[in-house]
């Protein structure tokens, strides 16, 4: 994908919404929904909602390392994005995953952990650039954030 100034090419859609599953010493502590509305410049632009009011998100990303990085009023979230192919369903899976810290104002401030988000597109909607992955499984919380994130359009 081209980004709106045409000046780079980027490993995964946008504008996308993404299951997003977040823990804390292995405790789910929320899920809900991330929305990567723009990249350009290698700037990341879009929200993200754990609790029915989408909060504004910015941040990087490195297309070269696969590397995502986004600040929310909230919390800092770093991770790595993978793509994995199931060819027995066409769909192309796109799961980011890292580390969180969470940041004052919020009550557990200092606190960090873990994240997952997903989204999925039929694999003829978006051509791989070379770093899909085929006949791998998603992790486990793949499937979870896939849950989340198909009952929140369904309910939409």
């Amino acid at each position: 994908m081209v980004t709106s100034q045409g000046t780079a090419s980027v490993s995964f859609p946008f504008p996308s919404v993404w299951g997003i599953h977040a823990s804390i010493a292995g405790r789910t502590i929320i899920l809900g929904t991330l929305s990567i509305n723009s990249i350009t410049d290698n700037r990341v632009m879009g929200t993200i909602n754990f609790r029915g009011t989408p909060i504004p998100i910015n941040g990087f990303w490195n297309e070269g390392t696969k590397q995502i990085s986004f600040d929310s009023p909230y919390a800092t979230f770093s991770g790595n994005l993978t793509m994995i192919d199931d060819n027995q369903i066409r769909i192309r899976h796109f799961i980011l995953q890292g580390r969180f810290l969470m940041k004052p104002p919020s009550l557990q401030a200092g606190e960090s952990g873990s994240w997952i988000a997903t989204t999925d597109l039929p694999l003829n909607q978006f051509p791989a650039s070379g770093s899909a992955y085929t006949e791998q499984l998603p992790p486990v919380g793949a499937f979870l954030t896939s849950t989340t994130l198909h009952q929140n359009l369904m309910g939409s």
